[in-house]
């Protein structure tokens, strides 16, 4: 179940990332109230998974789901590049996620 609210705190971290586009510097207020909700739910989910699984490998595979999810939205949300640095960066962020996630024995 750990990893299940891991998940969804990462993902979470992907709706607030996303979400501080649309703030447009914090002068947007429904944008900004999603943005600092989710940032909430993101970091509180967090907390909640920690208690359970080693804080290293919870923190590390939080941000990459963030830095992955927030990535591809950009490249299909704002036209952001798309090349082979960028996909084979993102993968190994993937590789690392999955390793960490063998490799921890909860």
């Amino acid at each position: 179940m750990s990893w299940a609210i891991l998940v969804a705190a990462g993902l979470l971290e992907v709706v607030w990332a996303v979400g501080l586009k649309y703030t447009y510097g914090f002068t947007r207020f429904w944008p900004t109230f999603g943005t600092v909700l989710a940032m909430g739910l993101s970091v509180g989910l967090l907390g909640v998974a920690m208690k359970s699984l080693p804080v290293g490998t919870a923190y590390a595979v939080w941000v990459g789901i963030g830095a992955i999810g927030t990535a591809i939205c950009g490249i299909f949300l704002f036209a952001e590049a798309v090349n082979a640095g960028r996909v084979i960066s993102l993968l190994l962020i993937f590789a690392g996620i999955v390793g960490l996630k063998l490799s921890t024995p909860l």
